[in-house]
């Protein structure tokens, strides 16, 4: 069966390419009995969605994808097992509040294959708020590219630059930093800080800063979101 496609049973479920993709890169690397068992767990989680007594057999399946398919794999079962669900905000906050910091992760992953509009970003910004730097790293994903107004998303760059978290993590970063005034300014700050405690200026703070320096959009073009220097 093609689970994520047939087993969501409406044309708007389809999974996207991304996760058709991902589906098809895992199962050429689990092997039999873990792709068995994510077949069986994908399924469950397309008949039966939403939650059943006090938790859904899915949801219980995301707790045991570490141990099924190997936690190297775990977290793009995850990510499957979430959209075969159509899990909604409701069901992916309660998830994340609930799960281990490896489940939290892969529900800030599903977002963008999940909820169309900002109304996610609790979680997003629960998960900027901490200090594992995976969790920091999955929070500036494509969701926060898309929904983070410029003030929260200039403090997430600033958090990646704080906890070590490469910037390469930020999705659409190019776009968001560039001719962002305010971001530049926080940027000098944080290097002036730095340097003025005899502590090395992080080379990605250059990066973000030479990205500040593009010019802007010209007029006449639609401005990128967030990238005006303005707070949202």
């Amino acid at each position: 069966m093609n689970h994520l496609h047939d087993a969501l049973g409406t044309p708007t479920d389809v999974a996207p390419p991304a996760l058709a993709a991902l589906h098809t890169r895992l199962d050429g690397r689990l092997d039999g009995a873990a792709r068995a068992w994510l077949d069986q767990a994908l399924d469950e989680a397309a008949a039966h969605p939403g939650t059943h007594g006090p938790i859904s057999v899915w949801e219980l399946r995301i707790a045991e994808a570490g141990r099924r398919c190997g936690p190297e794999h775990a977290e793009a079962a995850r990510v499957l097992l979430l959209h075969a669900a159509r899990a909604d905000v409701t069901t992916l906050d309660r998830v994340y509040r609930q799960g281990t910091a490896d489940e939290r992760r892969a529900v800030l992953q599903a977002l963008p294959h999940l909820v169309p509009g900002p109304d996610a970003l609790p979680i997003v910004e629960d998960a900027l708020r901490t200090n594992d730097t995976r969790l920091v790293a999955a929070a500036v994903g494509p969701y926060a590219a898309l929904h983070l107004d410029a003030h929260n998303w200039r403090h997430a760059v600033l958090k990646c630059l704080f906890t070590g978290v490469p910037v390469e993590a930020v999705a659409d970063l190019p776009r968001r930093a560039r001719a962002d005034a305010e971001l530049a300014r926080m940027l000098a700050d944080y290097a002036d800080e730095r340097t003025a405690a005899g502590r090395p200026v992080p080379q990605d703070l250059h990066h973000v800063l030479s990205l500040t320096e593009h010019p802007a959009t010209p007029p006449g073009t639609d401005a990128p979101h967030g990238s005006d220097g303005k707070e949202s």
